[in-house]
């Protein structure tokens, strides 16, 4: 399978594009972003669990990355409310349900080989930092060979001046609305832009806070080999 698997092409998915299919477990749907392979996959999905869904327990070989978008995640190692941030290296292995109900942001396979370092961040507890521009804070959270990951909250009315992303950027939009000179992305857009492409963001009224990851293009991660 693959979808969206030309990452020299720039992909926006808003809301309203959204269309879940069915997991292989009853009651886990996934809105399927990109991927590459089959039910072993270099994917990055909106996944959803009703009330009572789980998985059975499995090994991450490639790695899991996960942000709780609503709802309560939970494992056998604990509960990871709305906010919570996750890292499961390669050769993890869990048991993962929701008791009442969850939406994530779910990325497998995007790990390198040699990161191992698991990561449990409540991102609504934890401190921004001022970014490179009033109106702009940054909660980074993961580093690894140049692949960074972070939350940016951008304040109303807050321009950024053009840049490049040399290693391509990921971007989901969490709350507010993001803009930049080829679009308008309200909350729940997902925007993929290739290597070294170019862009001069800003927020209006309304303000956003953002998931962004750049970097990950061509930096040898373990499923681009699937």
């Amino acid at each position: 399978m693959k979808i969206n698997g030309d990452f020299s092409q720039r992909v926006v998915i808003k809301p309203e594009d959204y269309a879940y299919v069915p997991s292989p477990l009853p009651g886990v749907t996934r809105m399927m972003l990109d991927r590459v392979g089959g039910e072993v996959a270099r994917a990055t999905s909106i996944v959803r669990y009703a009330p009572g869904a789980g998985y059975s327990a499995h090994v991450h070989n490639g790695g899991e990355e996960i942000l709780v978008l609503s709802g309560t995640f939970s494992d056998e190692h604990g509960d990871y409310p709305a906010g919570t941030y996750l890292r499961n290296p390669p050769g993890s292995a869990h048991t993962p349900y929701s008791a009442n109900g969850c939406t994530l942001l779910v990325k497998l396979w995007q790990f390198a080989r040699s990161d191992s370092h698991p990561v449990i961040l409540n991102t609504r507890e934890a401190h921004f930092v001022p970014g490179l521009v009033n109106g702009l804070s940054v909660l980074p959270l993961h580093e690894h060979n140049g692949v960074s990951t972070a939350l940016v909250r951008w304040a109303p009315n807050t321009q950024f001046s053009p840049h490049t992303h040399p290693g391509g950027e990921e971007i989901l939009v969490l709350e507010g609305c993001f803009y930049d000179e080829h679009g308008t992305y309200p909350q729940g857009s997902w925007i993929r832009s290739p290597r070294y492409s170019t862009h001069t963001p800003f927020t209006r009224d309304e303000g956003a806070l953002i998931y962004v990851k750049v970097g990950f293009i061509g930096a040898n991660l373990l499923g681009d080999s699937l």
